[in-house]
């Protein structure tokens, strides 16, 4: 009979029946349902009706009630109940010890009991009080007071009982010593039952034994116990722990001794540990076949096949079984559902599902005030930067963790709102909460990214004080904070940091050592860190291309992109991005088209990369092929626009640039100042003085910005190169800004070209006032008073070179022929070629001395 219908039965007896009267033992059976089904106060009820049926003296229903009072947690009438007993053998000491023992918060109260227990003479602990209290230790990982009890057992010849036995495994495995305690006590065990083989099994695999928890496993299957749902749940786990290969075959080994049993096929447990193992190691179409042939599915089925595809990356796919799962009428979503799916709304940035489940969360009080779901609400919204939200959900928190206020400072860090985070911290200490490495690593990477080195001190400071450093978590903050001081530009503090992990350095810490060194511009100190890694990543080899490629050293990049493709490592996008600038210091199309076809072979869809291409293309000639690029791309954003306007303005075509300009405007695209320079050095390179003019007067009317330095030398270009020369000058001396060296070197420049003498020794005093040694702008002037046969004023300009001893560099060009690099320089004839060269441009030469006729 069921436990509910007892006590209808019952109730209705009573009514029915005016003399009625049960005895101890019935009632004792009736509070056995009532604890069965958690019915408190009907168990209360029935012990007042005991009392005035005066059946306190009875033993069983004393038993019934101590049961009752102390699985539900009514701990102060289960005490009063046992200190007025009389005679308490040891069933009843074990009820008690039972009921405090599923409550943590009297841990210590247990371990009183117990010692109580042990000093009176009225009982003496047995098997049955050995496997209560034993799990209390390992909880406490009080190892003394388990090794005092596993003293007890031996002395009371109790260590070759199974249920003793059994919980000495586990206390010994759980407190870290699987391999000599807990096998030492698996082995003295006399009768072994399936619990003692699955307690030892599952010991050697939370402790990582791998090896010796196959060769138990093994040794089970060759004996007389087979294993069942337990053990197979604690083995899998093993295998998915190995290497891919030898993991998957070790789990359908398990897999295929559970097909041959039928009563492990038809157990719901079962298939959900296989299908956790098959998640695990990604095997995603298994674990799904076995979900869909599953005869029947609980819900631990679903939130293993809903977690396992979140976890691989399968975010679309866990949101439709959980869109499955919750049009189902007979099982409905849990906190552990929702803590799997929500991440999943998170990456695809579905905030209607997302808000369907907060509204879901909202209507069940058990969700509601469970920590864990409202902690992965905050996250989705945080990560969604959803801030308001994120706050009103951390408020609504009615038992804040540390998980909660680590995400909630997490999400005004990506906001970059410091008061409320200073707001949130200070809020967090008032309430007594003691930051982690978590919480500090997050308050260092935010004030890294805005460069406030002092604050990044304050926090170390406090990281040193409270010992955060010393603990596992000290090398991750060790390199946290190796990177922000790196990031703020203090390398002193960041190399004090890289010495003091001398034995604790990992590749993160040299990665942070090398980016360091690179943004500081000590490339010498990259290369020595590089030089000293026994063991690198790819992150290590994308700083050193990035080094290389970036101060003119292209050949050394490419080496390095090739060695480190030798070294098994396959490029990223970072890695293109960080070797295009090689491409393009060589003028290389035939590497870039290598580099480009990688990126297509690797279907790396990324629009930043695509702009750097179209940027790298044009820089290297083939604006065509840049433009084909641009076409082909999908997705445009402000970045490929730009790249796609600048490469038509180095090639002179202006009207193309204006035409892709236009065409951004037209989708809605707003422009920076960016692309506005771009546009505007299209028109004075192609001559379109008008339509240069009306994009200048546009920056501030139509797009609301103030025009900068570059746009104003971009207009003073475009007024020379089209002859007016004059209005250039005005335009200069009429600036709301003064004119830099860049804007009269222009202008010098259009002088020379127009013979406009006078105005350009006018233009040189403001330029020798503000530039005084750069070569360049003293051989313009002497070139524009050459072409005027002005001889003194070539004589001035060359004694004033002389006497701020100013030396004009050698030119060197170089063009790639037959996916070689030919290197020119003025006053060099080292080429091999060189009879050639200089022949085929003696005869170029004459040809352009002859005159040509029609």
């Amino acid at each position: 009979m069921r436990h509910d219908e007892a006590l209808s039965l019952f109730l209705e007896r009573v009514r029915c029946s005016v003399g009625y009267k049960p005895n101890g033992q019935v009632l004792a059976a009736l509070l056995k349902s009532c604890v069965a089904i958690s019915a408190i106060r009907f168990g209360s009820v029935l012990h007042g009706y005991a009392l005035k049926l005066g059946h306190v003296s009875c033993q069983s229903l004393c038993k019934g009630l101590l049961n009752l009072y102390a699985k539900s947690g009514a701990l102060d009438y289960c005490n009063k109940l046992f200190g007025e007993m009389d005679q308490r053998d040891p069933v009843i000491w074990n009820i008690v010890l039972s009921g405090l023992a599923g409550f943590q918060s009297q841990e210590a109260e247990v371990m009183r009991l117990f010692r109580a227990m042990h000093m009176v003479n009225e009982a003496k602990p047995n098997s049955v009080t050995i496997a209560i209290v034993l799990p209390v230790c390992a909880r406490l990982r009080d190892l003394d007071a388990g090794k005092g009890m596993h003293s007890y057992v031996i002395k009371s010849g109790l260590e070759s009982h199974t249920l003793a036995g059994n919980a000495l495994i586990s206390m010994y495995a759980k407190c870290g010593l699987v391999c000599s305690d807990a096998y030492a006590a698996f082995n003295r065990i006399e009768f072994k039952d399936v619990v003692s083989w699955n307690a030892v099994i599952a010991g050697f695999s939370e402790n990582k034994a791998t090896e010796e928890a196959f060769k138990l496993f093994h040794a089970m299957l060759k004996g007389p116990i087979q294993p069942n749902y337990a053990t197979i749940a604690s083995i899998l786990p093993v295998c998915a722990s190995l290497e891919e290969n030898a993991g998957y075959w070790y789990g359908k080994e398990v897999h295929c001794h559970v097909l041959r049993r039928m009563e492990l096929v038809e157990d719901v447990s079962v298939i959900n540990s296989l299908m956790s193992f098959y998640l695990r190691i990604g095997q995603i179409e298994k674990a799904e076949f076995l979900f869909r042939n599953m005869k029947s599915r609980d819900l631990v089925s679903w939130n293993a096949i809903i977690a396992g595809y979140a976890s691989n990356g399968e975010w679309l796919k866990a949101l439709e079984l959980f869109s499955e799962l919750i049009s189902l009428e007979t099982i409905k979503p849990d906190s552990v559902t929702l803590v799997s799916v929500l991440p999943a709304c998170a990456h695809v940035h579905n905030l209607q599902v997302a808000k369907e489940i907060h509204g879901y969360i909202i209507r069940h009080p058990g969700l509601r005030e469970d920590t864990s779901v409202g902690n992965a609400l905050l996250s989705f919204y945080a990560k969604c930067n959803y801030t308001q939200a994120a706050l009103q959900t951390f408020l609504m928190i009615s038992r804040k963790d540390l998980i909660s206020w680590n995400a909630i400072l997490d999400a005004f860090t990506e906001s970059g709102c410091e008061t409320h985070l200073v707001n949130l911290l200070h809020w967090m200490l008032r309430e007594g909460i003691r930051p982690d490495s978590i919480t500090i690593l997050t308050i260092i990477q935010y004030y890294a990214a805005v460069s406030r080195v002092k604050k990044v001190k304050e926090t170390h400071s406090y990281s040193i004080r409270f010992g955060l450093l010393q603990g596992d978590a000290g090398p991750t903050l060790g390199n946290g904070m190796l990177d922000a001081y790196a990031k703020c530009g203090n390398m002193k503090y960041a190399v004090n940091i890289f010495g003091s992990l001398s034995e604790k350095r990992n590749v993160v810490t040299c990665n942070s050592m090398i980016s360091g060194y690179v943004n500081s511009c000590s490339h010498d100190d990259a290369y020595a860190i590089f030089n000293t890694m026994s063991e690198t990543d790819l992150t290590t080899w994308n700083l050193m291309v990035r080094v290389y490629a970036e101060n003119d050293f292209p050949d050394q990049a490419l080496s390095l992109f090739h060695e480190l493709q030798v070294q098994g490592m396959k490029p990223d996008i970072v890695t293109i991005m960080s070797i295009l600038p090689a491409c393009a210091h060589m003028a290389s199309v035939h590497m870039l088209r290598q580099c480009h076809g990688y990126v297509i072979r690797a279907c790396f869809n990324d629009v930043r990369l695509n702009g750097a291409f179209i940027d790298m293309y044009s820089k290297c000639g083939s604006v065509f092929g840049a433009y084909k690029l641009f076409l082909s791309s999908p997705l445009k954003d402000l970045v490929m626009f730009t790249a796609m306007v600048g490469g038509f303005a180095m090639h002179g075509m202006g009207e193309e640039a204006l035409r892709i300009f236009s065409y951004m405007l037209e989708l809605g695209v707003k422009p920076d100042h960016v692309i506005i320079t771009a546009v505007l050095f299209a028109c004075s390179h192609a001559g379109l003085v008008d339509e240069g003019w009306k994009i200048f007067n546009s920056i501030e009317k139509v797009h609301g910005f103030q025009p900068t330095m570059e746009q104003y030398a971009c207009v003073v270009d475009l007024l020379a190169r089209g002859g007016r020369i004059k209005d250039a000058y005005t335009f200069v001396t009429r600036m709301p800004i003064e004119a830099n060296a860049n804007i009269w070197g222009t202008l010098l420049g259009a002088c020379r070209t127009h013979h406009e003498v006078e105005l350009g020794r006018v233009v040189a005093d403001h330029l020798f006032k503000i530039e005084s040694d750069n070569i360049g702008n003293y051989v313009v002037m002497s070139n524009l008073y050459a072409a005027d046969a002005r001889w003194d004023g070539v004589m001035e300009i060359r004694r004033l070179m002389r006497t701020r001893e100013l030396k004009k560099p050698a030119g060197c060009s170089w063009i790639e022929v037959g996916r070689r690099k030919n290197v020119f320089i003025a006053g060099d004839s080292s080429h091999p070629q060189r009879s050639i060269i200089y022949r085929t441009l003696s005869t170029l030469d004459q040809l352009m001395k002859e005159p040509f006729h029609f």
